[in-house]
């Protein structure tokens, strides 16, 4: 049964958005990230192999798209939408270590420790953490103050007490013991939640958010946080390994902490169309041209990969 969609309008914009800014954030990751024949080769291949493996390139997206809403320019998005991208695919990198979640499969093809080694894939993830800082610290085109704000939010929306890094943490511990609803909710808001939070935030920071937009933007995208965890989670158990470029149905056998665990299925459904209410509703407090933002919450609420 598919998630009810009642009053959503399926907008074109949407799909040519996400092409425009997957293209220039790859094109600008292409340019700042070493090439393969630069020493260590094997560490810049195994970040090129992951980071140009076809992903999303969500965070990025959401960055741009709350930047442009609210006023900044692409030109000066960019680095910010790579920064995001690059802490993503190292949380990705380490998290299929066969240390963490022990995935063999990612973004269809080998993952990076099953192509390179896992030592390799541990120093590839830590280079991409640390060129992300470098990155936009050196990024002029942006005042001092900005980017001392944007380190921030990124650094602690990846580590710990409540970032990325807490996140895999308690995700880890779930897989000991029947996780509550409560245990999930905070798992998520923190392992995928805050750095979309994060990409929402430096996208409205760049642009010279006042501090009521900033925080609508930050529920707004807490919300889009939870859906896009909610509807992984669904696909996870409703989708084939070519659909996702993953492994399918690891979450379940791995015991993980998810909604269809905690919940079932169709009530899972029903809190994916609830959260993208929550997320809509927040869109219509923010005194700007939304109709982005809201085209890209009703696209995760019916993606299927």
């Amino acid at each position: 049964m598919p998630l009810e969609t009642t009053a959503i309008d399926s907008r074109p914009e949407v799909q040519e958005f996400l092409t425009r800014s997957r293209a220039l954030v790859d094109h600008e990751l292409d340019a700042r990230v070493p090439a393969e024949s630069v020493e260590p080769v094997a560490v810049h291949s195994a970040i090129r192999w992951s980071l140009f493996a076809g992903g999303k390139r969500f965070r990025p997206a959401l960055v741009l798209a709350v930047g442009e809403t609210l006023g900044a320019s692409t030109a000066e998005l960019l680095s910010a939408a790579c920064i995001l991208e690059m802490i993503h695919t190292y949380s990705l990198i380490h998290d299929d270590l066969p240390s963490m979640d022990d995935d063999d499969l990612r973004r269809g093809r080998a993952t990076c420790h099953v192509r390179f080694g896992e030592a390799i894939a541990i120093l590839a993830g830590d280079a991409l953490q640390t060129l992300a800082f470098q990155t936009i610290a050196e990024d002029e085109s942006l005042s001092a103050a900005t980017r001392v704000r944007l380190i921030s939010e990124v650094a602690r929306a990846a580590g710990v007490p409540a970032g990325m890094v807490a996140g895999q943490a308690h995700d880890l511990a779930a897989e000991a013991r029947a996780a509550s609803g409560a245990d999930l909710e905070k798992i998520h808001l923190q392992k995928t939640g805050a750095l979309i939070v994060a990409a929402a935030r430096c996208g409205a920071i760049i642009a010279g958010a006042g501090d009521q937009e900033l925080d609508l933007v930050s529920e707004y995208a807490l919300q889009l946080g939870l859906l896009f965890q909610i509807t992984d989670d669904l696909l996870d158990v409703t989708a084939s390994a070519a659909d996702l470029g993953k492994t399918p149905g690891k979450d379940a056998r791995a015991k993980k902490a998810t909604y269809p665990a905690v919940y079932g299925i169709e009530a899972t459904r029903q809190r994916a169309v609830t959260v993208h209410a929550k997320a809509s509703e927040t869109l219509t407090q923010l005194d700007r041209p939304t109709m982005l933002l809201q085209s890209i919450a009703d696209f995760i609420l019916r993606r299927n990969a």
